[in-house]
């Protein structure tokens, strides 16, 4: 019994030693855990002052800035006059590429108005060209209708019927159509008023079917082309 009693006694004492053993962990544990959160709180701390520091810093650099604007530069820093120097010289060279553009907007403009003119001046050129050369032709083939005019006029009324005078009106009338067509009209004379922009009066004769300055014979007709007089009528006014 004593032996057992002992036994039971050290078995006791050994789980109080682990027990103590145990508690002492936990308490090493604890300890331990809050030593490292009062180190993290620690960092925590250092960091802040750490960014306050770096934001005083970052403040007293502006402030220095904006204390040297009216003086030098900081190291490493251009002075507000050289900013002011190079935004003055960006806007000029701004300002002077704006003026040489719209100079060359100007300058073609320009080119182009001329172009326009010369354009415009040389069809008129053109048309008058034109206009001179049918002009030429034409005095050239009134000479023509005059001759078949005074030839059908001295054939007998009784051959009107024969097959060439016949084909001599139809050429005629053939002729006078395609002048008529380009714009050749004949001026009217025989009793109109006496017009100097028309006629050409190569005499006067007395009359009693029309009153003075009307035009009572047309010895030669004249023709417009295209509402300019190409030949003057020819004629005998009633003085």
């Amino acid at each position: 019994m004593a032996e057992l009693e002992k036994e039971t006694a050290a078995q006791t004492e050994s789980e109080q030693e682990e027990q103590k053993e145990e508690a002492i962990m936990e308490d090493s544990s604890t300890v331990a855990g809050e030593q490292e959160k009062a180190e993290a709180e620690a960092e925590n701390v250092d960091t802040d002052e750490e960014d306050t520091e770096k934001a005083d810093q970052e403040n007293d650099t502006s402030d220095e800035e904006e204390e040297s604007e009216e003086g030098e530069a900081p190291t490493g820093k251009k002075s507000w006059a050289e900013r002011r120097a190079e935004k003055k010289q960006a806007k000029q060279k701004a300002d002077a590429m704006k003026e040489q553009i719209e100079q060359l907007e100007d300058k073609v403009k320009r080119q182009l108005a001329e172009f326009e003119n010369f354009r415009n001046r040389t069809e008129r050129e053109k048309q008058a060209m034109f206009e001179t050369g049918a002009r030429s032709v034409i005095e050239k083939i009134l000479p023509v209708v005059d001759n078949f005019e005074r030839g059908l006029a001295t054939v007998d009324p009784e051959k009107q019927e024969d097959p060439f005078v016949d084909g001599m009106n139809k050429v005629y009338k053939q002729l006078i159509t395609e002048l008529e067509g380009i714009g050749v009209k004949p001026i009217e004379a025989v009793g109109k008023e006496f017009d100097p922009a028309l006629h050409n009066a190569v005499m006067q004769v007395e009359s009693e079917e029309y009153e003075s300055g009307i035009v009572a014979q047309e010895l030669q007709k004249g023709y417009t082309y295209r509402d300019t007089v190409v030949r003057h009528s020819m004629v005998s006014v009633v003085q």
